[in-house]
């Protein structure tokens, strides 16, 4: 895979700070020094967690957002390695596998123009090939016994993460997504938009779950295909949050049941977080501590098969902001699914 950079032990003690007294997560991960085969590289590894990131923003682009979703995987590994390595955290069970860099396709293209239909397509084409590589990946890790954590990129990339499961899993698969989309948008062409509507037409999920909707930001035709396909459940953020017309626990409670009878991924948007900087950041959304909570219940079910944490934007001054959030859900679901 020639877009997969390993994560390399060079890299690891330059983006190490090491304290006296203390020990730090990054000092007790595991690393693949060499690669020819995913699945034969970690299968006999001990450890239990496999950690990713995609460094991409071109499905954004292709869904006329606004891009940096590239930067959220550099901005992560600085905070993760620098936490410390304690009996909640787990660092002997993780391996930093790597990332997937598209950084000279990148730059061609988010040089073409979305507003002109040829230059468009060929920029949606192009995430089929992110697409492959996202599901061959976590084939691999869900083949080899491991859990993917997958960091990074636009919600494009659930396309990849749900195919990928499913395959491994030889069969289709459940998901919970916390956003403020549905991400089931028409099949035109793949882009961060419609990552769940292609797995779903395709055969790789089965009921699918958004929990906190937006209302103003989701089509009346949209509303309409969630509503007559029975697999698609979803309650809205007015909901919940503003109308309290029910309650966050419930509401947890009632995604659970429609996702848990089979294995089901965990998806989070940071859209949906009040606050931070993302593709399509809202002043109107959940808490930081509602977003943990969520994946603390979600991850905890012994079905539960893998986080995504999408979508988020930093730049230089939210880089930190952004890398202490993701590590946050990074190893609340490690200590929910280690239970």
């Amino acid at each position: 895979m020639h877009h997969l950079i390993l994560f390399s032990e060079k890299e690891k003690q330059q983006l190490l700070k090491k304290r006296k007294g203390e020990s730090k997560f990054g000092e007790h991960i595991q690393l693949v020094p060499n690669l020819t085969n995913i699945y034969d590289s970690i299968v006999n590894l001990d450890v239990d967690y496999v950690v990713f990131g995609i460094c991409e923003d071109i499905g954004v682009y292709s869904n006329h957002g606004n891009t940096g979703t590239y930067k959220a995987w550099e901005a992560t590994l600085k905070v993760l390695l620098n936490i410390q390595s304690n009996s909640f955290t787990n660092a002997k069970r993780v391996l930093i596998l790597g990332h997937l860099d598209y950084t000279d396709e990148r730059e061609t293209l988010l040089n073409l123009n979305t507003a002109k239909k040829k230059q468009l397509s060929k920029v949606r084409k192009y995430i089929e090939t992110i697409d492959s590589d996202v599901s061959y990946i976590v084939t691999s890790i869900v083949r080899a016994g491991k859990v993917p954590i997958i960091i990074g990129g636009g919600h494009n990339n659930a396309y990849g993460n749900i195919k990928g499961c499913a395959l491994a899993n030889n069969g289709r698969i459940n998901v919970v997504n916390f956003d403020a989309h549905s991400d089931f948008r028409a099949e035109e062409g793949r882009h961060s938009g419609n990552g769940f509507s292609y797995a779903f037409a395709e055969g790789f999920l089965k009921n699918y779950f958004i929990f906190g909707l937006h209302e103003n930001y989701t089509s009346d035709n949209l509303f309409k295909t969630l509503k007559k396909i029975k697999n698609l459940k979803y309650t809205t953020y007015e909901a919940l949050e503003v109308r309290n017309e029910t309650d966050f626990n419930a509401e947890l409670k009632m995604a659970l049941e429609h996702v848990a009878e089979k294995r089901f991924g965990i998806e989070i948007d940071c859209d949906a977080i009040q606050h931070i900087p993302s593709s399509a950041m809202t002043p109107s959304g959940f808490s930081v501590k509602q977003a943990r909570q969520f994946v603390n219940y979600f991850g905890q079910h012994e079905n539960a098969m893998y986080l995504h944490i999408c979508e988020a934007s930093p730049n230089k001054k939210t880089a930190t902001k952004v890398g202490k959030l993701i590590t946050y859900l990074i190893t609340d679901f490690i200590r929910a699914h280690g239970n």
